[in-house]
């Protein structure tokens, strides 16, 4: 398949990996960090702010853009690109993820999931065809294969079930892909169980799609748990091809992603947080609605290179978010973003300097202190 050339190129003792990703709409450089566009926006941000933090894939929902405006609207206004007026690269979700965030109103069987919209209330399904024909339609850079995040928690019996309606589902994928100029990613199912995950990780890669992808963690379960099976299931993914952490995007996270050889992350924790006066630092969170910032000349983090910190003290962005302006939301969310983009490029570089390990644990110790 390989219509996504990928290009290794360096690779650190730790098994961390940089690379380059070559896509219709430009190069992305790996590991890399997705703002998350769920809508076709990236919440208080213009496609102008988003250059200027270095984002480089941005990250929009299949489900979402189907029930508004409709994938038909944005293919006869150009496409997703053209439609949102961001140039670079987008990967778009296939929407599986609602089945679990959206619970209550959805329902899954072989066949897909069916939804009842928590727009209109109005009955939609979604097969992994559907995923497909909507996402060509829209026209990302990248597609996903429909998958089965189950819940947490999850027995192994229900683990291996939504691990093989997932496969199913990828095949039927794949067969169904038409675009030359989209890539088409699969995802690794398989809850907390290492076996499922390697297995799973072994017979996608038998379908030689595109990319990879883990989903289905973060849903509550123990983080030691969740390390342990990200630890068996990445080594599984196939080598030259790029390998995606679904929805976990702490910094000690990214980094843990990381060191086991991930190479594409994304997270609405940068852009959630920010809205609600949480902004990161490389020495833990800064909360800033608390009054000890009232008259606090300082930036959010000294040393960065964002607009926000560059212009903007401490004391100001609390008072905009204690006046409830909006403007508090852009100038958070813009340093938010920096920070997780600067990390990545902070991160290629120490792999191709051989000293990821050492960059590692001087990050997860400042975090940590």
């Amino acid at each position: 398949m390989n219509r996504l050339p990928f290009h290794l190129t360096a690779t650190d003792p730790s098994g961390a990996r940089a690379g380059r990703l070559v896509t219709p709409h430009g190069e992305v450089e790996t590991p890399c960090f997705m703002p998350v566009g769920t809508q076709g926006a990236v919440k208080a941000l213009t496609p102008r702010d988003l250059e200027s933090v270095g984002a480089r894939l941005v990250l929009a929902n299949t489900y979402h853009l189907h029930l508004r405006p409709g994938e038909e609207v944005v293919r006869a206004l150009g496409g997703l690109h053209r439609f949102t007026g961001w140039a670079g690269p987008m990967l778009t979700d296939s929407g599986g993820f609602q089945a679990y965030s959206l619970a209550g109103r959805s329902r899954v069987d072989d066949a897909g999931v069916s939804f009842r919209s928590h727009v209109d209330g109005r009955a939609l399904h979604l097969g992994p065809e559907d995923a497909v024909r909507i996402q060509e339609a829209l026209g990302a850079d990248i597609a996903m294969c429909l998958d089965h995040c189950p819940a947490w928690p999850c027995g192994r019996g229900p683990a291996e079930e939504a691990l093989e309606r997932t496969l199913a589902w990828a095949g039927r994928s794949r067969a169904a892909h038409r675009r030359e100029d989209q890539a088409l990613f699969g995802i690794v199912q398989g809850s907390v169980f290492a076996d499922l995950r390697a297995r799973g990780a072994a017979d996608l890669a038998s379908l030689d799609l595109d990319g990879y992808a883990l989903g289905g963690l973060s849903v509550g379960e123990p983080p030691a748990l969740r390390w342990e099976v990200l630890a068996a299931a990445a080594p599984s993914l196939p080598a030259g091809r790029p390998r995606y952490l679904m929805g976990l995007g702490p910094p000690a996270d990214l980094l843990e992603g990381i060191a086991l050889g991930l190479d594409l992350f994304d997270c609405v924790v940068a852009t959630r947080n920010a809205r609600h006066a949480g902004l990161f630092t490389a020495d833990g969170p800064l909360h800033l609605q608390n009054a000890r910032h009232r008259e606090d000349p300082r930036p959010v983090e000294e040393g960065c290179d964002c607009y926000t910190c560059g212009r903007f003290s401490r004391a100001y962005l609390r008072h905009l978010f204690a006046a409830g302006e909006m403007t508090a939301a852009t100038l958070a969310t813009i340093h938010n973003l920096r920070h997780f983009l600067r990390l990545m490029e902070e991160a290629r570089h120490a792999i191709r300097a051989g000293r990821f390990e050492d960059f590692r644990r001087g990050r997860l110790a400042r975090l940590r202190a």
